[in-house]
């Protein structure tokens, strides 16, 4: 519900941005001066009108009127003007500088709130990935090549794994917001939230993958022809199954979801470079069990 006066309005920024006690002073400090002098301009507009009235000055209550609007218009600009700023600190304080995906805790509280409200959805896959040998790239090239690095595979994610796939979505008409996130150092998190089948997300893991595979390294640094950039994914696929048992326990998938993708990525990484391992699962008790097996194969 949107601010309906000031102590409200300090309260929503309190809530809902992550800001230092000094950065939420002076924003406070400022919205007061701008309000303040606000009421004002409304007051003094006041006095002014019922002195007009008094005096039977029809043309300058013709000419105050027009003022009147004019100040209308300038309130109205000065909301935009914080609705906007309020949205942009927002969208800020959930991104990850560098790479301007969503950072992970803002990643997992909306995997959260998608485990604990999703009706429609079937199947849906979170993965992980990694810069394989990354390291050997920071150390051997530097810091500024390995930065470089970083941003280019994150925009090859938002570019290949999207919520309007339509190998990966069940019903293309309802698109999904965008789920890519930097799990930290040269590591990644997405989610493929519609799946029509678990297997479709190794073709859009893969695809990923090839991707990184396939993109022309020298542009970043010359050097990188001779050692091109790989990335190893683990995935886990979930089949959804019913609300009611993954309401109450949806911080904890979340949670396993992501604990599994990571073992499956460190596994892809004791392979061939550029693997991508995959694995299915169910919730059975509000935990994560093995998809299709036997009952006593099922844990994991």
């Amino acid at each position: 519900m949107a601010p309906r006066d000031r102590s409200e309005l300090e309260a929503w920024i309190r809530s809902r941005l992550a800001l230092s006690a000094e950065r939420e002073r002076e924003l406070l400090d400022a919205i007061g001066l701008v309000l303040d002098r606000q009421h004002r301009m409304w007051q003094e507009s006041k006095d002014e009108a019922i002195r007009a009235i008094a005096a039977g000055f029809t043309e300058k209550l013709a000419r105050l009127r027009e003022e009147l609007s004019a100040r209308n218009a300038t309130v109205s600009s000065i909301g935009q003007y914080f609705e906007s700023l309020v949205a942009e600190l927002t969208e800020r304080s959930h991104r990850d500088p560098k790479t301007k995906l969503m950072n992970f805790d803002w990643f997992m509280s909306q995997l959260e709130s998608f485990l604990e409200i999703e009706q429609r959805v079937r199947w849906c896959a979170i993965g992980l990935a990694d810069i394989h040998g990354f390291k050997q790239y920071n150390d051997v090239l530097g810091h500024a090549v390995g930065d470089r690095i970083i941003e280019r595979v994150a925009r090859l994610l938002a570019e290949q794994i999207r919520s309007d796939d339509l190998i990966a979505q069940d019903d293309p008409r309802s698109r999904r917001p965008e789920m890519h996130a930097r799990f930290g150092g040269d590591e990644f998190c997405f989610l493929i939230p519609d799946l029509g089948e678990g297997a479709q997300a190794r073709a859009v893991a893969d695809r990923f993958r090839r991707a990184v595979d396939g993109y022309d390294w020298s542009q970043v640094d010359r050097r990188l022809a001779d050692q091109p950039v790989r990335v190893d994914v683990g995935v886990v696929c979930l089949w959804m199954g019913r609300p009611s048992e993954r309401r109450f326990a949806a911080r904890r998938l979340a949670l396993e979801l992501v604990d599994q993708a990571d073992k499956l990525m460190y596994d892809a990484k004791g392979d061939e470079a550029g693997d991508v391992r995959i694995l299915r699962v169910r919730i059975e008790d509000g935990h994560l069990a093995r998809y299709g097996a036997k009952k006593e194969d099922r844990h994991l």
